[in-house]
């Protein structure tokens, strides 16, 4: 039953809503809001105990279904995608961005602590196991946070002594670690882009510059698919034309030119713009080469990252 309560609020991900940008920004929304959880918790519990046979123990169920539901967005929180905990009073996306998506060792002390106890049912350590697991797992999330300021305070040095005067500085994970931290400077027209290993032996962080459009965001700023984009990265995103269709990419999740979300919003009627209804753009990545850069930056080598991957624009928008 914890695993059916603790996989309930992602069916989210089921609904179509219509265009993919809807479908990201309206995922992690109603269906992780603690206030809605906390409703929902009662009857599941009610249901759970008549299933089981054991109304006695409802107010047991009840505590055991609200935690299994409520923990589900809360780990959510603590990465950078944006989860909407305070529907329906805010619709704030909250994103702490300690821990990548997945990270091994968050969920290995949490499966390895719940085999056991299952294993030796009935036994006087069964829990024990259990609990140490979660102990494990909950260290690390603290971890990460430490792990993220470290990072931080090393970004925020070196942009000072280049010069650079962010105005949305973002410091998240690389994929399956919170040892190497990708650093992402927004600035006018463009942002910087850097990484910094805890392992690095210099605290300097190299940047590269990348450009965003903003004349292109300013004619387009108010079309919905553009402006829920910008809210929902908190203005951390990139706009660019390239031949003649104007695509969104999300900065945050992802690395330069490689994004998880990127989103085609309008085309070039020289010349002018029309909006379309907003294409997912899948853009390549070479996993063999970013798996080989990932775990040599992440010891300390000072590589610059693979670069290649850009996605063709031949889509069809009618």
């Amino acid at each position: 039953w914890g695993g059916v309560c603790g996989t309930l609020p992602d069916l989210d991900s089921f609904i179509d809503h219509g265009d993919p940008v809807r479908n990201m920004t309206f995922h992690r929304a109603e269906s992780h809001a603690l206030f809605y959880l906390t409703l929902a918790s009662v009857p599941l519990a009610w249901l759970i105990s008549r299933v089981g046979r054991e109304p006695e123990l409802f107010k047991r169920w009840w505590l055991a279904v609200w935690l299994a539901l409520i923990t589900h967005p809360l780990l959510d929180l603590m990465t950078v995608y944006g989860t909407q905990l305070a529907l329906p009073f805010s619709d704030y996306p909250f994103g702490v961005g300690s821990v990548f998506i997945i990270d091994p060792l968050y969920t290995l002390p949490l499966l390895i602590g719940a085999v056991a106890a299952v294993a030796m049912r009935g036994q006087g350590s069964a829990l024990r196991w259990n609990a140490a697991g979660l102990v494990l797992s909950t260290a690390y999330l603290a971890w990460s946070v430490g792990a993220q300021q470290i990072a931080t305070s090393a970004a925020r040095d070196s942009l000072r002594a280049q010069g650079i005067e962010p105005r949305q500085l973002l410091v998240t994970p690389t994929a399956f670690n919170t040892v190497l931290w990708r650093i992402v400077a927004r600035v006018p027209g463009g942002y910087y882009e850097g990484f910094y290993s805890l392992l690095d032996k210099d605290r300097n962080v190299a940047f590269d510059y990348f450009k965003s459009d903003d004349a292109l965001y300013d004619k387009l700023r108010d079309q919905w698919a553009v402006a829920r984009i910008a809210w929902f990265t908190h203005g951390l995103f990139a706009i660019s034309e390239q031949d003649g269709v104007v695509r969104i990419s999300d900065l945050r999740m992802g690395q330069e030119p490689n994004y998880a979300f990127t989103f085609a919003v309008a085309v070039r009627n020289s010349p002018t713009l029309s909006p379309i209804n907003p294409e997912a753009i899948e853009m390549p990545v070479d996993v063999d080469a970013m798996l080989d850069w990932l775990w040599r930056r992440l010891r300390g080598d000072p590589l610059k990252p693979p670069r290649g991957g850009t996605a063709s624009t031949t889509l069809d928008f009618n």
